[in-house]
Order: C-alpha cells, then sequence, then structure tokens
C-alpha cells in the first residue's frame, strides 16, 4: 500500500507529458548511461519507425503577446509497442533516431506498473536534476549580463 502511495504521489508530481518533455530535453548521452546503469533488456517492435520531419515554431512578443511564427524546426519521431502491449512514443529535437527510439521504449515502459518506480527514480529523476541545474547555471549567466538603466534627475 505504502509502494503505491508513494507512486501516485511521484507520478502527480511528474505526469506523462513532464517526462516526455525531460526525455526530449535531455541529450542522449545522459539517457543512453542511465539506461546502460539500469541494464534494461525489453523487447519492442516499432510501430513508427523514427522520422525526421520539421515542425513550426512559434513565438509570443513579451512572452505572452500575439503569437507569431518564429521558424522551422527539425524534430524525430518515434513510437514502439512493448512485448506487453504497452505503445510509447516521443519526439526530440534535432536527428537522432537512436534518441527518439529510446525515449519511445522508456515512455512504454513508465506506463508499465511493474518498471515505472525503477524508471522513474533512477532515470527520469536525475535527468530532470540535470535539466534544473543547467536551467539555473543558465539564469544565473544571463543575471550576470543583466544592464540596470536608470535616469539621475539633477537638482535645480
Amino acid at each position: 500500500m505504502k509502494r503505491a502511495n508513494e507512486q501516485k504521489n511521484r507520478t502527480t508530481e511528474i505526469n506523462r507529458r513532464s517526462w516526455l518533455s525531460i526525455l526530449a530535453k535531455s541529450p542522449l548521452s545522459e539517457i543512453q548511461a542511465l539506461w546502460n546503469k539500469l541494464e534494461l533488456n525489453p523487447e519492442w517492435e516499432l510501430i513508427r519507425k523514427p522520422e525526421i520531419g520539421m515542425v513550426m515554431v512559434q513565438g509570443r512578443t513579451g512572452g505572452n503577446g500575439k503569437a507569431f511564427n518564429l521558424g522551422e524546426v527539425t524534430i524525430t519521431r518515434a513510437a514502439v509497442r512493448l512485448k506487453n502491449g504497452n505503445a510509447g512514443l516521443s519526439y526530440v529535437q534535432g536527428r537522432s533516431k537512436k534518441q527518439a527510439e529510446l525515449c519511445a521504449v522508456l515512455d512504454a515502459m513508465l506506463q508499465t506498473p511493474a518498471s515505472h518506480l525503477q524508471i522513474f527514480d533512477n532515470l527520469i529523476t536525475p535527468l530532470k536534476e540535470t535539466l534544473e541545474e543547467l536551467r539555473a547555471q543558465r539564469s544565473k549567466k544571463a543575471a550576470n549580463t543583466k544592464v540596470n538603466f536608470f535616469t539621475m534627475a539633477r537638482g535645480h
């Protein structure tokens, strides 16, 4: 019962959309290293082999203004089905077919109760922490370049 509650709490913290985002933003080398460390060896078949394509990226003026088309970005997508029937998918930025397939397999495994906690604790959590550290470093670097403009009023 306690294990089920722990899993439920973690799942509400990070849902499928979040773990797909974490996998898509993480470098293949880190995903592969954690995969190898866990010694995962699931059987899967490709539903949709990894395909490279383009998507239009939108931006917003000031972060919350009217949307505009910023440009196109290369992505790779894949879909797999595990031997147990669970399907997984992924979209990753760039042209890495291996990363797209691996992320799709991990998505399917994260939907499997038997492997969810192991993968969540030993792969998703470390990747999330790494991404948060990188984000903090970038923010700190950007803050160091911030320029404060001010006007001094002269007395009469």
